[in-house]
């Protein structure tokens, strides 16, 4: 049987190798041109679907029984997991304001930003991304349920492919060099790891509050999703595409809970 220490450290190194993936997306800034809006567009909508399958399906879902197990009634385990999705989009909402930070094609946010490289605010906005998907790996590993663990750093993984790669492309766009994109485009998905030792031990040195942690983890995934992703994706002429890109992640996520789950 694994230890709980264990469990903790299973999940960071399982939420780094999820951010790893951001490198495997980066390389193709050595073999590509460039990247359309079309295919970036649709590739992040992809990674959003993903995203939003694994919040219900992986966080969501497991943090109702897991509440429902503690507190012995579906009301009050619906109440605790409302309250951890609030606190998380709250939370993402929160720091949005105060930190500025530059999206890849919505432009700045937060506060004044003159005087910061443009680079530190694409640095800033994908951490923003990359912890909370962290977070939500190192909980489901912590919650004791290593399958979805498991399920959940392999979906973070396909999404964060995308993601390196739109990265790595806009740094190329201000004049960055091949090489320095794709080593920032690598170093983005750091932020995972520290997410998930986070949420690993979050869970670990306070177990009873897993539902509320699930539910944090979720909010924080889908404020990204509703207030970043979608946007970005629907600002072009490819709204049609992103929507039907954001469906394919999504089933293509929920077939690996049904099936790995």
């Amino acid at each position: 049987m694994t230890s709980d220490i264990s469990i903790v450290w299973l999940g960071a190194l399982a939420s780094l190798l999820a951010g790893l993936a951001s490198g495997v997306g980066a390389l193709a800034v050595f073999f590509l041109r460039s990247l359309t809006d079309r295919l970036q567009d649709s590739m992040l909508a992809a990674a959003a679907g993903v995203m939003l399958a694994a919040s219900f399906f992986s966080l969501l879902l497991p943090g109702l029984d897991y509440g429902e197990s503690l507190v012995g009634t579906t009301s009050g385990a619906a109440l605790i997991v409302i309250f951890g999705v609030l606190s998380g989009a709250g939370t993402l909402f929160f720091i949005h304001q105060k930190l500025p930070h530059e999206h890849f094609g919505l432009g700045r946010e937060g506060p004044n930003t003159a005087h910061i490289r443009r680079i530190w605010l694409f640095i800033i906005a994908i951490t923003l991304h990359n912890f909370p998907e962290g977070m939500a790996v190192g909980v489901g590993f912590a919650g004791g349920d290593v399958s979805n663990g498991y399920v959940l750093a392999t979906g973070i993984g396909i999404q964060n492919i995308p993601e390196g790669l739109a990265v790595a492309f806009s740094l190329l766009a201000i004049n960055y060099s091949r090489m320095k994109a794709f080593g920032i485009a690598l170093l983005t998905g750091l932020a995972e790891p520290i997410g998930g030792l986070f949420g690993a031990a979050l869970v670990w040195l306070a177990e009873p509050i897993m539902p509320w942690t699930l539910g944090f983890a979720a909010g924080a995934m889908l404020f990204i999703i509703s207030n970043e992703i979608i946007p970005e994706t629907h600002r072009n002429s490819y709204k049609t595409l992103a929507t039907f890109s954001l469906l394919v992640g999504f089933v293509i996520m929920m077939f690996l809970d049904a099936t790995l789950g």
